[in-house]
């Protein structure tokens, strides 16, 4: 159960969902920094929410929900590919408050002027990007209201994490295709699953396997339960993506970084891998020598 996706249908419906489990993956990325606890908390439920809404697409390519805010949290994100590769990083000063608490809505009930992107990014195609108000309590309640608003697809989401392990659920009431699929819905089963996902506790969402939740939650509705899919961590980060990043910069600003730092190095701030580039190689990259 350590790093997993189970995705669900409820027979004869237009109900689909998804039960995420992470702990191996959020432990090898919370320790890249010492982050405190609220903070680890909050890149906990971050993950999992972009697990369970990454499923959701059917593309090749990776989607990333961002917090920017003014305050001690300066930002924070996390990112889930089509092949179920997770990372996240966050940027804040020491706050004491960070440090008290085990619930990320006390980082939400601290920034100030905060923005919720979402940041959907295909291999092939135009990148779209929505804005979400974080004016609600936690995150779940979040970005169930831009789906309700924006996607216009129903939808819960639940979400909880420690400083060890992080879960989410979600479940969607898709659209109806015909005007026979119409005619066979039950219409009390979406308020139904809508009133027993609220009865998720946060423990048993991270402690509890996703057979055991489901069966929990909806044992008196017809379950079907795909293979599931394993998460893990993984960085895109690469040479080639560090030389892209020292020509946007430009030659004039490496030649003078080479003055102090030669070879120039470059660390990802998501692995803590570092890559290196002799004086030679720096300068290749806009086709000059040392002189």
């Amino acid at each position: 159960m350590s790093d997993l996706r189970q995705r669900f249908y409820i027979e004869d419906s237009p109900v689909r969902g998804e039960v995420v489990h992470l702990e191996n993956a959020l432990q090898t990325i919370l320790e890249q920094r010492d982050y405190a606890p609220a903070i680890r908390v909050l890149l906990g439920e971050m993950l999992s929410a972009t697990a369970l809404l990454a499923s959701t697409l059917k593309i090749r390519g990776r989607i990333s929900l961002q917090i920017q805010a003014t305050g001690t949290l300066k930002w924070a994100m996390a990112e889930c590919n089509h092949n179920g590769e997770v990372r996240a990083l966050a940027d804040y000063e020491a706050d004491p408050r960070f440090e008290e608490a085990t619930s990320s809505s006390t980082v939400l009930k601290s920034l100030l002027n905060p923005v919720l992107f979402i940041n959907i990014e295909p291999e092939q195609g135009e990148r779209y990007q929505g804005i979400v108000p974080l004016d609600k309590p936690d995150l779940a309640s979040c970005l169930m209201q831009y789906y309700d608003l924006s996607a216009q697809i129903p939808t819960r989401i639940v979400l909880a994490s420690d400083t060890q392990r992080s879960g989410g659920l979600l479940i969607q009431l898709l659209p109806r295709n015909s005007e026979e699929e119409q005619r066979w819905v039950d219409e009390d089963l979406w308020p139904r699953l809508t009133m027993l996902t609220e009865t998720l506790k946060p423990e048993e969402l991270i402690e509890l396997d996703a057979n055991e939740i489901l069966y929990r939650l909806y044992n008196e509705e017809e379950v079907r339960l795909p293979e599931t899919e394993q998460l893990k961590f993984g960085c895109t980060c690469s040479k080639e993506r560090c030389s892209l990043a020292l020509i946007q910069i430009g030659s004039v600003a490496v030649r003078e970084t080479l003055e102090h730092q030669n070879p120039l190095s470059m660390d990802c701030q998501f692995c803590n891998t570092q890559y290196s580039f002799t004086a030679e190689e720096a300068l290749a990259l806009f086709g000059e020598h040392l002189s």
